[in-house]
Parts: C-alpha cells; structure tokens; sequence
C-alpha cells in the first residue's frame, strides 16, 4: 500500500473548541463549544451548564489554562491588547476579547449561544486554545460600574468569585 503524502491531505480551514466543566464543589458541570465563523471574523460560542443560581453569571475567558490551584490559576481575563473591561457589545477597543458578558439560569440550568467577535481557536495573538472558560458567582456590571466599584468593573466586572472553570480544548 503505498504512503500517503501530508501535502495531499485535506485539512479544514474552520477549528473547534471544547471546554468541558467538570462537576465541583459548587455543583456546576456543563458543556461548552466554539466555533469559528472565519467569514464573519466571530466565534460561535454555546454553552450547557447545570447548577447554577438563577439569575446572571459573569462568563469570561481568562489567560491561562492552569488548573494547579482550581480556576484561581486562570488569572486575570483574556485581554492581548490592553484594554478596560467590557462586554460583548462594547467596541473591540474597549473591552477584554475574553469578556463575553452574562449568561442567565433559571432552574438551575443555562443553556444558549452567543457570538464573540475577533476570537480565534488557534493562530495568533487573539487564539484561545489552552486558555480557560470561567463562570463567576454574581452578574457582570460589564465596565459600568460606579462610584467605589468603578476601579475593579474596569478590570472584572465586578463578577464575584469563579464558579467553575474548563480549559478550552480541541475538537472535531
């Protein structure tokens, strides 16, 4: 049988992602996937999660994908060019790419898609593989924020503590 050559093989040009978040101490488990839309310069991002509190959670992707001390590791949100935090509709210039708003349960489930401009699975500097997905406690305030909470929603959106957390993976 003779030997196939690596430059006759077909490779997808679109990339998927997973992140799964296992069941913890807080009871939150769940699903979630990305999808890229090169075409639209966007992610598709879609989310299962089980054991929320109903209402809103902070949803961000954050730096690092380093379990070593639970979703504390994670570090601060996905931000390569510097700037406040924000959410999903504030101009790329002015909000972290890792800050992808709120998610809402209501019987303790969450269950959506939303779509995050600019993201990437893998190649270059706005690329999300080996970085982690992190659900927090309380709403985020999205950069809006005021008064003595001004200086922390323009860094996290007064999110409140880390939930549960996943590491953003490949997939087929």
């Amino acid at each position: 049988m003779p030997k196939k050559s690596l430059k006759h093989t077909k490779v997808s040009q679109t990339k998927n992602g997973i992140a799964v978040l296992e069941a913890n101490s807080n009871g939150v488990s769940g699903v979630i996937t990305f999808k890229e839309e090169p075409e639209k310069r966007r992610m598709k991002i879609t989310y299962d999660i089980r054991g929320l509190s109903d209402g809103e959670h902070g949803f961000h992707i954050h730096q690092y994908g380093d379990l070593t001390n639970g979703c504390v590791s994670a570090g601060p949100h996905f931000n390569p060019f510097h700037n406040v935090h924000g959410g999903l509709d504030s101009p790329s210039t002015k909000r972290h790419l890792g800050d992808l708003g709120n998610i809402t349960a209501k019987d303790s489930k969450s269950k959506g898609t939303l779509y995050a401009p600019h993201l990437r699975i893998t190649n270059g500097k706005t690329a999300v593989l080996g970085r982690m997905i992190v659900i927090h406690e309380n709403r985020d305030d999205l950069g809006l924020g005021t008064g003595a909470l001004r200086k922390e929603s323009l860094l996290t959106g007064n999110a409140g503590k880390r939930l549960t957390c996943g590491i953003i993976g490949l997939t087929n």
